[in-house]
């Protein structure tokens, strides 16, 4: 990765701007720095705002895209039950472009379960928080989840229900997240 580096965009760049969730137009030839590569998205900075790039731009940024989950158009079915264990593994490749830490640890997901469906399928529910209600990213976030839960064997439909009931807390962050982000 090339963070904090600057790098000269070779092509105009479909983004969205951080906190508001705005969609914005990165121009060919702009000054941007990586302030962080995790799960599959870029968080760049460009004349002095953050925006959120995805990996399908990553060439523009002069990187070479990632392999990533692509569940649109796949109809799926179920050959079995659904292991929860690896919903909360992908859960813990999905992360807020504005914050090193992934979203298990920052403890916004606060169940996850799989139930099963009436055509025979797997739906996985999931329970959800942002770290503030009016978290213009939060839609990108919940998509997030949604696609890499989707990616799962067996998970033919997923369920996302945000609430802010209870309200996200620091204290319901993990202690490794806490020391990752110098809270300890």
């Amino acid at each position: 990765m090339a963070s904090g580096q600057m790098i000269t965009t070779n092509r105009d760049i479909d983004a969205i701007l951080i906190p508001l969730g705005t969609p914005v137009i990165i121009p060919e030839g702009a000054q941007v720095a990586i302030t962080q590569e995790l799960g599959g998205t870029y968080t760049v900075s460009v004349n002095g705002n953050l925006a959120r790039v995805e990996d399908k731009d990553a060439d523009a940024l002069g990187l070479g895209e990632k392999e990533s989950v692509a569940s649109d158009n796949i109809i799926k079915t179920a050959h079995g039950p659904v292991d929860e264990q690896l919903v909360w593994t992908a859960l813990k490749t999905v992360y807020d472009p504005e914050i090193p830490v992934n979203i298990v640890d920052l403890g916004l997901v606060y169940d996850v379960h799989a139930v099963d469906t009436d055509d025979g399928g797997n739906a996985v529910e999931i329970t959800m928080t942002l770290t503030a209600a009016g978290c213009g990213m939060g839609p990108f976030i919940v998509d997030d989840v949604r696609a890499k839960t989707l990616a799962i064997e067996n998970v033919t439909e997923v369920n996302v229900d945000l609430t802010f009931e209870p309200p996200w807390d620091r204290a319901l962050m993990t202690d490794e997240a806490k020391l990752q982000l110098g809270m300890f």
